[in-house]
């Protein structure tokens, strides 16, 4: 269990968090997914100019997940946004619905039906309107999700289908975090994820030209690939850009427990990882909205080679 009290990891920020207020579900209508888009909206009680951080669930998760992470960035200046996209467990998709090949277009069309969507979903939330800073926007998401949120700045995947790589990013979206993402497709795909994954098979990193951070476990071995742990770095070492790769020493697919307080799935259980990863992405989201750059300066030379014994940080 992952308690949601401070842990030293010697990756510190300088301010303090404040009261956050969260409303779900917020639904937004939206006839032609088949099903309505239901939205969390968690912000801080205060402060204004507040930035946006867009987050999609994993594969089966919803938009009550992920607590360690959204209850901190909302604690800390972001308002974050969490949808439950159709893969989700709670919407019992049919094995023969028509959307399942192409759930992982219908995240990224939820991504902007939410931008779309400010409006009603800052109304939403009592004393946010007029509080939130649209111009400042990031995309983040774990494994299947860090897929949607690099669509969001230009990844490109071949749409199983029609055989196109499309042009779906978004220039509201300025910069992404992708936690424990897949990487390409290729021959490195197992056979179980070229009959049940189609949209990994082809997927192009070298488009992604906006600021992003990469946050992979250097244990996180999927059924997935057969390149080991090293695929999930793909989206930093197939990029180009300003781009920035946090690895976590002894790190599996949850990240030490980042999907929730009392993850079941979790099976490298550890509040010192879940604080690493707590810290280092508010400080990039800080600098890379231009809030400050102290707090990122200062984890960038924490983590510097292998100097840490949580993880490294590096970048390009």
């Amino acid at each position: 269990m992952i308690n949601p009290v401070p842990v030293q990891t010697g990756v510190a920020h300088a301010m303090a968090p404040v009261p956050v207020v969260s409303v779900k579900p917020v639904v937004l209508p939206a006839p032609e997914r088949g099903a309505d888009l239901h939205v969390r909206v968690s912000a801080p009680a205060t402060g204004h100019d507040l930035p946006i951080v867009l987050f999609a669930h994993g594969f089966g998760s919803n938009l009550d997940g992920y607590a360690p992470l959204v209850d901190h960035w909302a604690a800390h200046g972001f308002v974050v946004m969490q949808a439950t996209h159709l893969d989700s467990k709670r919407l019992h998709l049919a094995g023969e619905d028509p959307r399942k090949p192409q759930v992982w277009r219908h995240r990224v069309e939820d991504m902007k039906r939410i931008l779309d969507g400010l409006d009603v979903l800052e109304a939403a939330v009592p004393g946010l309107a007029g509080r939130v800073d649209r111009r400042r926007t990031v995309a983040a998401g774990h494994s299947f999700g860090g897929q949607t949120a690099g669509i969001l700045v230009g990844l490109r995947v071949v749409d199983p289908q029609t055989g196109v790589a499309q042009d779906m990013s978004d220039p509201r979206v300025r910069a992404a975090i992708l936690l424990a993402t897949a990487g390409r497709g290729g021959d490195g795909l197992t056979p179980f994820a070229r009959q049940n994954l189609p949209w990994l098979r082809g997927q192009d990193f070298s488009r992604i030209t906006a600021p992003a951070l990469v946050v992979a476990g250097d244990r996180d071995e999927l059924p997935l690939s057969t390149r080991g742990a090293a695929w999930t770095t793909d989206p930093y070492t197939l990029s180009s850009g300003d781009k920035h790769l946090l690895t976590l020493f002894g790190g599996e697919h949850f990240l030490g427990g980042i999907s929730g307080y009392e993850a079941a799935e979790t099976t490298d259980e550890s509040p010192e990882r879940v604080a690493l990863v707590q810290q280092v992405t508010l400080a990039y989201l800080r600098h890379v909205t231009g809030i400050a750059d102290a707090d990122w300066a200062a984890a960038r030379t924490a983590l510097a080679e292998d100097s840490h014994p949580l993880g490294r940080l590096d970048s390009k």
